[in-house]
């Protein structure tokens, strides 16, 4: 699952600083998230279904915050898709939770990068949010990642070029 390309309006000040470009992209990784906690929430119950609605309630937060974030800066939050590709099909329980983990490990990495580019309250908030998607990655996986935001990506990828969302797939490949 992978986002779209950040698009900015024409008028925006900022549009070319590190932490709105950071901002807007971790924007862009929740608002994948919303939309991958929705699919997979239908295909979990109980104990797990809980665990989804409360991820996807948190995302959709999170979403809500770094919109604002945007326009903090001068930015134009980015929209989100219609729809986004799933990178594997999710048909049942055990496909809906290595979803969950994916859509939390590539949280993690957009996150990663906000943290590299923001300073004070904005970098607090952002190493708040990837410790938050790497918990929820580490229970959903049902074990941790020695770096999370970082493990997933591939060795001497930059992230400028990749971007944040484009973590590795279920299987581990780009």
């Amino acid at each position: 699952m992978s986002t779209s390309s950040i698009r900015r309006s024409d008028d925006d000040s900022d549009a070319d600083s590190p932490e709105l470009t950071a901002v807007q992209a971790a924007l862009a990784a929740e608002h994948a998230a919303v939309y991958g906690y929705g699919v997979l929430g239908g295909r979990l119950d109980g104990k797990q279904g809980a665990e989804a609605r409360s991820a996807h309630d948190a995302h959709r937060a999170r979403r809500d915050a770094l919109a604002r974030t945007a326009r903090d800066l001068g930015g134009r939050p980015v929209a989100s898709n219609a729809a986004y590709a799933l990178p594997f099909a999710v048909p049942d329980g055990p496909a809906a939770v290595r979803l969950a983990a994916v859509l939390e490990d590539r949280i993690a990495g957009a996150y990663a990068d906000l943290v590299r580019a923001t300073e004070g309250a904005r970098r607090r908030d952002a190493a708040g949010a990837l410790r938050e998607a790497a918990v929820r990655s580490a229970r959903w996986r049902g074990g941790n990642v020695a770096f999370p935001g970082l493990a997933e990506r591939a060795a001497g990828a930059d992230p400028a070029a990749t971007g944040p969302v484009e973590a590795a797939g279920a299987d581990g490949t780009r």
